[in-house]
């Protein structure tokens, strides 16, 4: 669904993609990590046409970006990392404005826009006006404004920022049927949990190329089941082990305080990197 090759995108002296390749299935839901400046969101705005890359290749669905931008867009829905939509305006009103923008006839918007407020738990509040939602609200009516015009290829940046835990994991539980629908979905997110539990597969992103890729599980098990986290003085050392009690036997042998715990996504991206994802 998705093929990236050699992009490379400068802004200045600062390079944000330094020879960026990589490839989402049809169907996949696919977590792009990486800690902040790493070059996630200029990925995904220049894959939604919204910036200039300045060399390499970039094709949705087998469609080349710079030569059939329109028809990209078409198959692209976007849910931006930032609120966006138009807080004068009805919950209804925006579905509807946006299925005017993809040229959608009066009967087509009517329809989708009954489908995705039903689709998200939204179909009472349609005549409210938007400034009056809650965060979580407002996330789940940009998701169904990015599907309503039946896109293949759904972005997601930072889509559950700034919401509370429990909002997150509806959140959670709406990206997980929009994906088993059929649709292909690209997320970034600096909730490391958040990529454990919905995606297929991770791939990290430093200083603008990537490291490394493959499922959540696979990465972990790189590195070992438990992991023992030594704190001495203003030193923080962590160590991995396949087996906790051989993490116990090595506390234990120690004269250092330390605490054993599951190894974790980022633990994975830390030891490739040298950074944290959050």
């Amino acid at each position: 669904m998705l093929r990236i090759e050699k992009l490379e995108k400068s802004f200045g002296q600062n390079k944000a993609l330094a020879g960026l390749s990589l490839e989402v299935a049809r169907g996949e839901l696919f977590a792009f990590l990486g800690p902040n400046g790493a070059g996630k969101t200029t990925t995904i705005r220049i894959l939604n046409g919204l910036s200039k890359f300045d060399s390499g290749l970039a094709q949705v669905d087998g469609l080349d970006l710079t030569k059939k931008p329109l028809e990209v867009k078409r198959l692209c829905g976007l849910v931006a990392q930032h609120t966006n939509l138009d807080g004068e305006l009805t919950v209804w009103e925006n579905l509807d404005l946006h299925g005017r923008l993809y040229g959608l006839k009066a009967a087509q918007r009517r329809q989708k826009a009954l489908e995705y407020l039903d689709y998200v738990e939204m179909t009472d509040r349609a005549d409210r006006l938007v400034k009056t939602l809650s965060g979580g609200l407002k996330r789940r009516l940009m998701m169904a404004r990015a599907l309503i015009h039946g896109p293949r290829l759904l972005f997601l940046d930072e889509p559950t920022v700034g919401l509370d835990p429990a909002i997150r994991r509806k959140i959670w539980a709406l990206i997980k049927k929009i994906n088993q629908d059929g649709v292909t979905v690209f997320l970034t997110s600096h909730y490391i949990e958040e990529a454990e539990f919905l995606a297929s597969r991770v791939g990290f992103i430093n200083q603008g190329h990537l490291v490394t890729q493959g499922s959540p599980q696979a990465l972990m098990d790189n590195l070992g089941q438990w992991a023992v986290d030594i704190y001495d003085q203003d030193n923080h050392q962590t160590l991995f082990f396949a087996q906790r009690h051989e993490a116990g036997a090595f506390i234990q042998s120690k004269a250092l305080a330390g605490s054993i715990r599951r190894v974790n996504l980022e633990d994975a991206f830390l030891s490739l990197t040298g950074r944290r994802v959050s």
